[in-house]
């Protein structure tokens, strides 16, 4: 080659370096600004997801609620949106109603009102939203629908937002509408004059927390669109609709990423935080989950902001999603304001910026790759990401920033080495003006705020698996909890009982209580069901005591094996081990009680205490009843592991004492 050429082309590559090849972005503050600007959040339910949060000791559990909620530490999340429990399966588990019964209310059932109080506690301003999932049977009048009676879904919804600040001193902001699968405008109207009604004007509507089609209803009817304040939509793939934006309401992706949280899980974090704003004109994105705090073997495994599922362990991991939020939260305020010259970069990626209106300014960028940053949902469309150099030309009132903080993360996938918000030398300006070099999956957040910080704490213990050996007698006097430590609800709802009526050693014990089946979300289960332990559990003795209510037709079983929860409960297969209350047992290979191993007389009734235990080992299982022997050797082939389990063989009344488990492997 020509040595001139050579030098041409040197001199060339080395002044694009310089900045001569970049892009130039202008960023001005006085032109039109943009949307304003309301906030990052996860999502505690749908369902069940902080199930096994509330279990761990402390310090452990504090420590994961700072790294969440604690302003300028971790996440410091702006926004927590939680489920009103209806006592039905919605994808992890089930959460408890306030009302299991129409003539029932209790505003102390879950772990959600202890969440929201422990986020307030560490952010004041953090703005609460409430939805229902599903609903107890008798919302439905029967019908597995709530909309049928509108007044009367109405009123549920609003006790559970007045119990919240007469028992709790907590103001819920929003309210979601039921669910992913329809709307009723009807319904909608309903609420808000009924909200209005009790003095909660000011608690807005997000409608219809699935897709963008309720905005076609709220053009053409102006009721419906003013009882609404936000539309929202679930998983949009950054992308909004043109009736949505011609409502000139709020727009928010009010449930996205659900998205296994690796490294590839917070590039698409990374990607949707911005691209939201950027594509679609969304305001607010709500994180499904907020923390993986329940089964990893149930359905969507660690598919929170960071995983907390070791409570007996006190294990629990901050992955590179917490630190993706920190980029956008720890620099920006709901009620800041987006620029209107926000967008992509030229050789892929985007950028966002916002001001506070008083002289604080933030820029956030991401060069996130295709296939680094795809979701779980919806299909990514092909995309180029390539290194680049980017100008960032600062106008208006913004002209006289003289530096900014910088935060970094980067991804380092060829590596396997990545470095999540790390603080970098301040990045000075010089006539308005700065250029970087962008690598691709990388996030910079530059800014003026200079209270930014990476909090940590000492590493929790290591992980290890749930003991082998687990024993519970539920003798609590006054349960912090309405669950017992560590059992995981699939159908119907486990809760604490005081047995006033049993002076005897069964005063304390565990009742499923839901005696309806529900207005359902999935395709609950007919019998009901909690599983407790270590999915790869196969050899193992399971002891305890049953009490059934419900006379002739009653039945309850304890389990092993159980190979399925959440949304796919239904076809759980295992080794369940039934008595009833007509005097007969049954063992059966599934939860459903098709597929009969063993059956005979067993002299059970209601009203009265038993002793149950399966032992199962390789390809045998036997059981005892108070202590002799009932049934051996009924051959299990499959499945050959899963969890340990209680239940009761439809919607009834029962308890359950003396939980134990001893498991080989």
């Amino acid at each position: 080659m020509d040595c001139r050429l050579l030098a041409v082309i040197v001199s060339t590559l080395i002044l694009c370096l310089d900045s001569c090849c970049s892009h130039t972005y202008v960023l001005n503050d006085e032109e039109k600004l943009g949307r304003v600007f309301d906030g990052i959040g996860g999502l505690s339910g749908g369902g069940a997801t902080s199930r096994l949060l509330v279990n761990y000791a402390e310090p452990y559990r504090s420590q994961i609620l700072d790294y969440l909620f604690k302003p300028n530490f971790g996440a410091s999340l702006h926004i927590l949106k939680v489920e009103i429990g209806g006592d039905a399966q919605t994808t992890d588990g089930t959460e408890p109603s306030h009302m299991h019964y129409e003539n029932d209310e209790n505003y102390f059932r879950g772990y959600e009102w202890w969440l929201m109080k422990e986020a307030k506690k560490r952010n004041p301003n953090i703005t609460l939203i409430a939805l229902p999932w599903a609903f107890p049977g008798w919302v439905g009048h029967g019908k597995n629908w709530p909309y049928d009676y509108p007044d009367i879904t109405a009123a549920y919804v609003v006790n559970w937002v007045l119990g919240a600040k007469q028992y709790h001193d907590l103001d819920i902001q929003y309210i979601g509408i039921w669910n992913e699968r329809s709307y009723n405008t009807k319904y909608i109207k309903v609420l808000r004059k009924m909200l209005d009604k009790v003095g909660l004007s000011d608690v807005g509507i997000i409608a219809a927390d699935g897709d963008w089609s309720i905005a076609k209803s709220m053009i053409a009817d102006l009721y419906l669109n003013d009882s609404v304040e936000v539309i929202g939509a679930h998983y949009p793939g950054t992308i909004t609709v043109t009736d949505a934006l011609k409502t000139q309401k709020k727009l928010w992706s009010s449930e996205d990423y659900s998205t296994f949280n690796d490294e590839v899980g917070g590039g698409c974090w990374a990607r949707i935080l911005n691209q939201n704003y950027v594509n679609g004109q969304m305001t607010a994105t709500i994180s499904w989950n907020l923390v993986a705090s329940y089964y990893e073997d149930l359905p969507f495994g660690r598919d929170g902001l960071m995983t907390a599922e070791e409570p007996w362990s006190g294990n629990y991991v901050v992955e590179s999603p917490i630190w993706i939020t920190a980029h956008t939260t720890q620099f920006t305020q709901p009620g800041w304001t987006y620029l209107q010259t926000v967008g992509h970069l030229e050789q892929g990626g985007s950028y966002v910026a916002l001001t506070d209106g008083k002289g604080n300014f933030t820029i956030v960028i991401e060069t996130m790759t295709h296939d680094h940053s795809v979701c779980v949902r919806p299909p990514l469309s092909p995309f180029n990401v390539t290194s680049q150099n980017a100008t960032f030309q600062l106008k208006g009132s913004l002209a006289s920033i003289k530096d900014f903080q910088v935060w970094r993360s980067q991804f380092n996938f060829k590596t396997k080495k990545p470095s999540f918000f790390e603080k970098l030398a301040p990045l000075k300006v010089l006539n308005g003006s700065f250029t970087l070099h962008l690598a691709e999956d990388e996030v910079y957040t530059l800014t003026t705020i200079t209270t930014g910080n990476k909090g940590s704490y000492p590493d929790p213990p290591p992980s290890a698996p749930f003991p082998k050996v687990y024993k519970d007698s539920f003798d609590v006097l006054n349960p912090p909890f309405s669950e017992a430590p560590d059992f995981a609800d699939q159908t119907g709802v486990f809760e604490y009982y005081v047995n006033l009526t049993d002076p005897g050693p069964h005063v304390f014990t565990l009742r499923q209580v839901v005696t309806q089946r529900p207005v359902t979300w999935v395709a609950d289960a007919d019998q009901t069901i909690s599983v407790i332990g270590d999915y790869q559990w196969q050899d193992l003795t399971i002891t305890c005591d049953v009490f059934m209510e419900t006379i002739k037709s009653g039945g309850v079983f304890i389990a092993a094996r159980v190979d399925k929860g959440g949304g796919s409960v239904r076809s759980a297969k295992g080794v369940f081990f039934w008595v009833f209350a007509d005097g007969t047992y049954k063992v059966t290979n599934d939860l459903a009680g098709q597929t009969v191993l063993a059956e005979g007389l067993s002299g059970t009734q209601a009203y009265g205490w038993y002793t149950l235990s399966l032992t199962v080992k390789g390809q045998y299982a036997s059981g005892l009843l108070n202590g002799y022997p009932l049934w051996k050797n009924a051959v299990v082939l499959t499945p050959k592991n899963g969890w340990a389990a209680i239940g009761t063989h439809s919607y009834e009344l029962a308890q359950f004492d003396n939980f134990a488990v001893i498991a080989e492997q």
